[in-house]
């Protein structure tokens, strides 16, 4: 177009002395913006990404006019977060309460009731263990080789017919 073939001849001449740095600028310097949080480190929840083009896609040949398309994208965008927070203002903290109270009762019982009647139980196992190992290093080990010996002699031979 015309505009780039202007920007291109115009051309301001001035010189580095007249040229003076140390002036501040009229506007202020916008600050470096500081970056949310990352909400979902571990990316849980990366399921739950949706976007307006995975939910609703036109193929090709089968096209709303422009203006539609751009507002439904936006009426979808909007409806999503505005019901997404008023959701969450009104589940949020209930439900981070319940989930607290379901947590710690959890871990109150495998810190004070599971792991130590699982250790418990692995303590008082050894003498067991070599009891059982006797008993079958006596009556069951024996016959099953003794078996596996008189077994091993027969052969068996398929025929077809």
């Amino acid at each position: 177009m015309g505009l780039e073939k202007e920007r291109s001849d115009t051309r301001i001449i001035m010189n580095d002395d007249e040229f003076n740095r140390s002036f501040e600028p009229i506007l202020p310097k916008k600050e470096k913006e500081v970056a949310a949080p990352d909400r979902d480190p571990h990316d849980i929840n990366s399921h739950i990404k949706v976007n307006f083009e995975d939910v609703i896609a036109e193929p090709e040949g089968t096209h709303s006019f422009d203006k539609v398309w751009v507002c439904s994208h936006a009426v979808f965008e909007l409806v999503k977060y505005l019901l997404y927070a008023f959701l969450t203002t009104v589940l949020a903290i209930p439900l981070s309460f319940v989930a607290g109270i379901y947590f710690a009762v959890i871990s109150a019982i495998h810190i004070w009731i599971v792991m130590p009647c699982i250790k418990s139980c692995l303590m008082a196992l050894p003498p067991f263990k070599a009891i059982w190992k006797s008993l079958v290093d006596m009556f069951i080990s024996p016959f099953f080789e003794s078996m596996g010996k008189c077994l091993s002699s027969f052969k068996i031979n398929k025929m077809q017919d």
